[in-house]
């Protein structure tokens, strides 16, 4: 969830970079949305929009812009855990379960408390040392200070192969506190993450709005199409994020591994940048690894 935005235009030109238009793979593209959202479930989105004022990023007032979504052929779907029903986590669970994939949520209140976006989506709530069983892709995006009280065995049961992603940040002075390993010892947060839960991650997410996620999805190829950074070291893992993230409406850029994911952390050139392809190439490329003073406990 972004707390402070940046948005600053850099070159890149090292980077790889992937803009999922079908020139350069075999992989059809797949039109985000859905084209069947029901009135309940809008009306429920407008509801908590206007309990929640501004206190979610992005939050404009506006209906989201669901776009019609292709038929997913039969078995195409998949099985994801997400851990955390905030703002990203409960936009996620939103827009995969609208692409037809098989959602399991959970929190840190219960199942029972998620009754509401369970009866929205249809995704199955759980608790958290549930989350990952059978899960082809699981979603860790609770705050950075609660990464070290998940219960072990958190992945147990989940489908061989499966990946990890990280939508997390570190906010010491608005909410984590100081983590000496990341400021003294200079782990990026991701892999600090990493450490505590015991598997490789992709970072993802971690700067986008999260009503972007329901607004701002538009079908590959369209020059308007905002992209994301992804970083991580297991290779299979970030080509199955980056088309999971193709799915669901936005371009990525490879931004390395995750000794090299301070770039896209809080108060870099590419944290909240709303802009396709070659702009986030190039705010990657400006990034400091220098914390600023601002993040820093």
């Amino acid at each position: 969830m972004l707390l402070r935005i940046v948005a600053r235009c850099h070159r890149l030109p090292s980077l790889r970079t992937t803009k999922s238009d079908g020139s350069s793979r075999t992989r059809r593209p797949v039109r985000p949305g859905t084209a069947q959202v029901s009135l309940r479930a809008r009306q429920a989105l407008t509801t908590r929009r206007a309990e929640a004022g501004n206190s979610a990023p992005g939050t404009d007032g506006c209906e989201p812009t669901w776009h019609a979504a292709a038929p997913r052929s039969e078995g195409s779907s998949m099985k994801i855990g997400i851990i955390g029903a905030g703002n990203i986590g409960g936009n996620l669970t939103r827009r995969l379960t609208a692409l037809g994939h098989d959602v399991s949520v959970a929190n840190s209140r219960g199942p029972e408390t998620l009754s509401a976006l369970a009866e929205e989506t249809g995704a199955k709530p759980v608790t958290v040392g549930e989350a990952a069983r059978g899960a082809e892709i699981v979603v860790v995006t609770v705050p950075l200070k609660a990464v070290p009280d998940l219960p072990s065995g958190l992945f147990d049961g989940a489908a061989e192969g499966f990946a990890v992603i990280d939508t997390g940040n570190y906010y010491p002075q608005q909410r984590d506190g100081r983590i000496a390993a990341i400021e003294d010892d200079g782990l990026t947060e991701s892999r600090w993450t990493e450490r505590h839960i015991g598997h490789p991650v992709i970072k993802a997410f971690n700067g986008t709005y999260a009503q972007d996620i329901l607004d701002k999805p538009l079908p590959a190829g369209d020059p308007e199409r905002i992209a994301l950074p992804v970083a991580g070291d297991d290779e299979a893992a970030k080509k199955t994020v980056r088309a999971l993230i193709d799915e669901l409406g936005f371009d990525t850029v490879d931004a390395g591994g995750i000794d090299e994911s301070w770039r896209q952390q809080p108060d870099t050139p590419v944290y909240g940048l709303r802009d396709g392809v070659a702009a986030v190439t190039k705010a990657l490329a400006d990034a400091s690894p220098e914390r600023p003073a601002s993040f820093q406990g």
